[in-house]
C-alpha cells in the first residue's frame, strides 16, 4: 500500500486528528473523574467543558471523514486509476484496476472499449481562497460498444465504485444542501480508450476537471492495427 498517497485522502487528514481529539477526550474524562473524587466542583467544571469540545470536534471531524470516504485531492494532475486488459472472448474481457494506493480489483467488462467517469467537487469563494483543493471520486467503469446500434441492443456492463452508500458528499449535498452550502458545482466528466489484449492504460485527472486516458505506447501500436497490419 502506497502510504504516502493514502495520508493524501482528505478522509484521511480528517481522521487522524479525529483520533487525536478522541484521546483528548479519554484524557479530559480521566483528569474529570479524579476532580469529582476530590470535590473540586470548578475544575471538574472546567475538565467537562474541554471534554464536550474535544468529543464535539471528534464527532465533526470523523463525520466529515466518512462523508469523503472514496474523495481524493485534485492536484495539477492527479492518477485515478491504471487499467490492465485481458481477452476472454470477442467483446468479452477481464479488466484489473490498480489504483494510487495500491489497490486492486479485477472485474468483466462487455464491449470493444472501456469508460470511466469521476465526479468532481469544487468550492465556493472562502474555501477556494484558503487554497482548499478540487475534491474527485472515481465514480463507475463501463463497456462502450463501437457500433451504437449494438450498443442500444447488446448486453452492457456497469461496475460502480461508490463507497459510502447514502452518507456521502455527494449525496448529503443533494439531500441537505443548507449543511454543505461551500460546494460550489459538481459535475462528472469521462473518458474511453478502445479495449486490446494486453493493453495497459492509465487515467489521470486535470485540475480543470477533465478526465485524461492514455495508452501505453505498446497498446496504442495495437490500437492503430489492430490486425497486425
Amino acid at each position: 500500500m502506497d502510504w504516502s498517497a493514502l495520508l493524501r485522502m482528505p478522509m484521511t487528514v480528517l481522521l487522524v486528528p479525529a483520533a487525536v481529539f478522541a484521546l483528548v477526550t479519554l484524557a479530559q474524562l480521566v483528569m474529570l473523574r479524579r476532580h469529582l473524587y476530590a470535590h473540586r466542583r470548578a475544575a471538574a467544571s472546567w475538565r467537562a467543558l474541554l471534554c464536550v469540545a474535544a468529543f464535539a470536534l471528534t464527532l465533526l471531524l470523523a463525520g466529515t471523514g466518512a462523508a469523503l470516504r472514496g474523495y481524493r485531492l485534485l492536484g495539477e494532475e492527479a492518477p485515478v486509476v491504471e487499467i490492465d486488459a485481458r481477452i476472454l472472448s470477442p467483446q468479452r474481457w477481464a479488466l484489473n484496476l490498480t489504483w494510487p494506493d495500491g489497490s486492486t480489483r479485477e472485474v468483466e467488462l462487455a464491449g470493444d472499449a472501456w469508460r470511466v467517469e469521476a465526479i468532481v467537487l469544487k468550492w465556493k469563494l472562502p474555501a477556494l481562497l484558503a487554497g482548499v483543493p478540487p475534491l474527485y471520486r472515481l465514480d463507475r467503469l463501463s463497456g462502450r460498444y463501437d457500433d451504437p446500434a449494438q450498443e442500444a441492443t447488446a448486453p452492457r456492463t456497469v461496475i460502480g465504485f461508490g463507497k459510502a452508500g447514502a452518507f456521502d458528499l455527494l449525496s448529503l449535498k443533494k439531500q441537505y444542501p443548507r449543511w454543505v452550502p461551500e460546494i460550489d458545482t459538481v459535475y462528472g466528466s469521462g473518458a474511453f480508450l478502445p479495449l486490446v489484449d494486453g493493453g495497459h492504460y492509465t487515467v489521470n485527472l486535470m485540475r480543470t476537471g477533465a478526465l485524461v486516458a492514455r495508452p501505453d505506447a505498446a497498446t496504442a501500436e495495437k490500437i492503430s492495427h489492430p490486425l497486425g497490419g
